[in-house]
C-alpha cells in the first residue's frame, strides 16, 4: 500500500482550507447516514477514511477486513451535489481452525452518487435524497458487482444541542437486493466536539439480516476540517462483531 499519494492530498488540501465567513455543509461522515446538507457551487469537500475494520466469526472461522475510503463530494446547483467515492486499498484476512490463514488485498469499487436537498426544508427540519451507482472496478474479492441505491436521510433538530435522524436505503444488483434503516441521535456537545449514537438494520435478499448499534465522536479542528472516529457492534450472532473506523473530512472553497 501507498500512503504517501493520500498524504500529499491530504497536506494539499488542508493547506486549501482556508477560513472564512462562507457556511460549512454537514459532512456525511461518520455514521451510517448521510447529512441532508449539499455542496454549493464552486464548493468542494473531501472526506477520508482510514482505517475501516470489520471483524465478523462463524462457525467456519473468523474474517479480519481494513478499508480505505475516499469521498469527493462537489455542487452542482445550490440543491444538488455530485458525489464519487472510491476504496483505493482493502485487506481481509480469514482465519479457519485448522487451516492457513488466506489472505487478500486490492482496490474496491467505484460509485458516482447524485445528492438533492428537498425543498420545503426549514431552519430545524430538512431532507435530502441520494442515488447511486456502482461501478465494478475492484478486484472481484471486493466487489459486489454493478449496483444501484436510492436513499433518504430525514434530520430534525430538537435543540441548539440535540439533532435527531433517520435513514433508509434500498440497494439493487448482481441478482440481489437490500433495505437499510438507521436512526440516530446526535449531540453538539461544544463548538468542536460532537457525540452520536445510532442503530442500524439490513434485510438482504440472500444473506443473513445484520442488526449494529454503536457511537461515535467528531471534532473540528478549524470549522472546515473535521476528525471522526466511530464504532458499531453486532447485536446477534448474523451480524459483524465489531466495525469501527477513524476519519478526517475537509471543506474547499
Amino acid at each position: 500500500m501507498r500512503l504517501v499519494p493520500v498524504a500529499v492530498l491530504l497536506v494539499a488540501a488542508v493547506g486549501s482550507a482556508r477560513a472564512d465567513d462562507s457556511p460549512v455543509p454537514g459532512f456525511d461522515r461518520p455514521g451510517l447516514g448521510f447529512s441532508t446538507d449539499t455542496v454549493k457551487p464552486r464548493g468542494v469537500a473531501l472526506e477520508l477514511g482510514f482505517p475501516t475494520y470489520e471483524r465478523a466469526h462463524d462457525a467456519s472461522g473468523t474474517s479480519r477486513e481494513v478499508t480505505s475510503s475516499v469521498l469527493l463530494r462537489t455542487g452542482l446547483t445550490q440543491a444538488m451535489e455530485l458525489q464519487v467515492q472510491a476504496s483505493p486499498w482493502n485487506r481481509h484476512r480469514i482465519t479457519t481452525a485448522g487451516a492457513a490463514a488466506a489472505t487478500d488485498e486490492g482496490r474496491g469499487d467505484t460509485a458516482v452518487s447524485l445528492k438533492w436537498a428537498g425543498p420545503g426544508s426549514t431552519e430545524t427540519t430538512s431532507w435530502a435524497l441520494r442515488a447511486s451507482a456502482v461501478v465494478d472496478t475492484g478486484r472481484s474479492s471486493f466487489s459486489d458487482g454493478r449496483q444501484y441505491a436510492l436513499a433518504a436521510s430525514v434530520e430534525d433538530q430538537l435543540s441548539d444541542r440535540w439533532t435527531v435522524a433517520f435513514y433508509a436505503s434500498h440497494q439493487r444488483g448482481a441478482g440481489s437486493h437490500s433495505s437499510t434503516w438507521s436512526p440516530s441521535v446526535s449531540f453538539e456537545a461544544t463548538e468542536r466536539f460532537g457525540i452520536f449514537v445510532e442503530a442500524g438494520f439490513t434485510a438482504t435478499s440472500d444473506e443473513p439480516h445484520e442488526a449494529v448499534a454503536g457511537a461515535g465522536v467528531t471534532w473540528a479542528l478549524t470549522p472546515r476540517i473535521q476528525f471522526d472516529a466511530s464504532f458499531d457492534a453486532g447485536l446477534d450472532e448474523k451480524s459483524p462483531d465489531l466495525q469501527a473506523g477513524l476519519g478526517v473530512s475537509i471543506f474547499l472553497e
